[in-house]
C-alpha cells in the first residue's frame, strides 16, 4: 500500500507540474495568434493514447507514456517531429512566422509558469504555517553530528556560532545549503576552544552516501538531555525493567548524560547483553538489558523541550518569504549543477530520478510535504528547462536568441537535427537516472 502511495503522489505531483508547465506554452501561443493543435499530458508515442478529445480543433489527450507532456505549435519544430508542414509555404498562424521575440515569449512560457507555481505554493505555505525555527542560542548543550559531520573534525556538544563569520541566528542553518554548497567555514566553540572548521566541497558525495540525508552531517535537533517517557509493551526495556521516568545514567560502567550517547553505545553492543544505571526517584538502580539488532532498546524518549520560535506573515508580507524560498531553491540547484562540472559532485551522487523522487514523497499522504515538494520540483523543472539542449525550451531560446542577434534564422534542417541530437541526449540522460536509482536501492538492501 505503501508502494502504491508513493507512486500516486508521483503522478499526481509530476501532472500538475506538467501540465501547468505545458499551459504556459499554450497560453503564450495563443495570446500571438499561433494555432496549437495538441495539448497532451505524458506522450501518445506511435499515436497511442489512454484518453483524448478533441475541442475547437485542438485535441487534448493523456499519452500513455509517462515521460513529461507536450503542446504541439503549429509550424514549430518540436517532439513530434512532424516536419510535414514545414515544406509548405508560412502561414501566419504558424509559430515560424512570428517575430523571433514573441517566439521566444512562447518557448519561456513553460518555464515561467513553473516559477510562478514554486513562489505561489511557497507564499500559501508561509501564509498559512508562518516559519519556525529553533533559535541557535537555545542549543544550550551544543550540536549532535551525525557520521559526515564527524569525518570533517565536529563533535557532539560543538556550538557552532557563526559561518563564514557572520553569526548564526536559526540552529537549521547548521545543515542548510549556504553551508553544504559553499565550501564554508564553521566557528566552533568547544569547550575552551574556539577552532574553525571548514566544510568539503565535496562534501555532498558523502551525504549521497547517506541518502542525503542531513542528519548524517548535523542533527536538525540539538543535543538534549531525556528520560524515559514510555515503554513499548513486551519490549526488552520493558523486560529489563525500565519504567517511565527513569533517568540512565551510564552504560556497562559508561557514562552518559545526553540521548546521543546512549545512542552511540547501544550501536556499539547490537544483539549484546548490557547492564544500565538507572535513576528512579533519587536512588541508582543496575538494570540487566538485551540490546536489539538495530540497537535499540524499547521505549520513548522525553527530551528537554528546546525553545522555538514562529514567525506569522500577513497575505502581502508572506509573499517576499515564499518568493525568497522558492526563489531560494532554484538557486541552490543551480549551485549543484555547477559543483557537477567543477568535477566537487559526482553525476550519479548527485541526481534524483523518478524512484528516488517518489521515497521523498512517502508512503503516507502529508499534504504541507506534498506541496513543499511540489515547490521544490517546480523550481528544479524551471532550471532544468533553461538548460541549452536542445528539444528543451533552453535549446529553443538558445537559437532564438542567436536569430535576434545575428537577424537570420537558423535553417529547418539544423533544426531538425538539433532536436533529434537533444532528444537522444534526454533519453539516455533518463535511462541513466532510472538506473542510478535502482542501483542506490540494490546497493542500500
Amino acid at each position: 500500500m505503501n508502494i502504491v502511495i508513493m507512486v500516486g503522489q508521483l503522478l499526481l505531483g509530476l501532472s500538475i507540474l506538467v501540465i501547468l508547465h505545458e499551459l504556459g506554452h499554450f497560453l503564450a501561443a495563443r495570446a500571438f495568434g499561433i494555432k496549437v493543435e495538441k495539448f497532451y499530458l505524458f506522450f501518445d508515442a506511435g499515436g497511442v493514447s489512454l484518453f483524448k478529445f478533441t475541442y475547437k480543433d485542438i485535441e487534448y489527450g493523456i499519452g500513455w507514456l509517462p515521460l513529461g507532456g507536450y503542446v504541439k505549435i503549429a509550424g514549430m519544430i518540436d517532439e513530434s517531429m512532424d516536419t510535414e508542414q514545414l515544406t509548405g509555404p508560412p502561414q501566419p498562424w504558424e509559430f515560424r512566422s512570428k517575430p523571433a521575440w514573441q517566439r521566444l515569449i512562447v518557448m519561456l512560457g513553460g518555464i515561467i509558469v513553473n516559477i510562478v507555481l514554486g513562489i505561489f505554493i511557497f507564499w500559501m505555505l508561509t501564509l498559512k504555517y508562518g516559519e519556525t525555527y529553533t533559535p541557535n542560542s537555545s542549543a544550550q548543550y551544543g550540536i549532535v553530528p551525525g557520521n559526515v559531520g564527524r569525518m570533517i573534525g565536529l563533535k557532539a556538544g560543538d556550538k557552532i556560532y557563526a559561518i563564514n563569520g557572520k553569526p548564526v541566528v536559526r540552529f537549521e542553518d547548521l545543515s542548510g545549503t549556504d553551508v553544504l554548497l559553499n565550501h564554508s567555514v564553521l566557528d566552533v566553540q568547544r569547550g575552551t576552544q574556539q577552532l574553525k572548521i571548514t566544510v568539503p566541497a565535496n562534501i555532498l558525495n558523502d551525504l549521497s552516501d547517506h541518502d542525503h540525508d542531513l542528519d548524517q552531517f548535523i542533527s536538525i535537533d540539538p543535543r538534549h538531555k531525556f528520560s524515559v517517557d514510555s515503554v513499548v509493551r513486551g519490549s526488552n526495556a520493558q523486560k529489563a525493567g525500565l519504567l517511565k521516568g527513569d533517568s540512565i545514567v551510564a552504560v556497562n560502567s559508561t557514562p552518559i548524560g545526553f540521548f546521543d550517547e546512549l545512542q552511540d553505545e547501544l550501536a556499539k553492543d547490537k544483539n549484546k547483553k548490557i547492564q544500565i544505571s538507572v535513576k528512579r526517584n533519587g536512588a541508582i538502580q543496575q538494570l540487566n538489558a538485551q540490546v536489539t539488532a538495530v540497537g535499540t532498546l524499547g521505549f520513548e524518549a522525553k527530551r528537554d523541550t528546546t525553545q522555538l520560535k514562529t514567525i506569522q506573515y500577513g497575505f502581502l508580507s508572506a509573499l517576499p518569504v515564499g518568493a525568497s524560498r522558492a526563489w531560494g531553491s532554484l538557486t541552490d540547484n543551480a549551485k549543484g549543477l555547477g559543483k557537477i562540472f567543477t568535477g566537487d559532485v559526482k553525476l550519479g551522487k548527485a541526481i534524483a530520478g523518478p524512484v528516488a523522487i517518489a521515497t521523498m514523497f512517502g508512503g503516507h499522504v502529508e499534504w504541507v510535504h506534498f506541496w513543499k515538494l511540489v515547490g521544490l520540483l517546480s523550481m528544479a523543472l524551471a532550471l532544468m528547462n533553461l538548460l541549452p539542449i536542445p528539444a528543451l525550451d533552453g535549446g529553443h531560446s538558445l537559437f532564438l536568441l542567436f536569430e535576434m542577434v545575428t537577424g537570420k534564422p537558423l535553417s529547418d534542417k539544423f533544426l531538425e537535427r538539433a532536436q533529434i541530437v537533444g532528444f537522444v541526449l534526454i533519453i539516455a540522460l533518463m535511462i541513466f537516472v532510472f538506473g542510478n536509482d535502482i542501483l542506490k536501492i540494490v546497493h542500500k538492501h
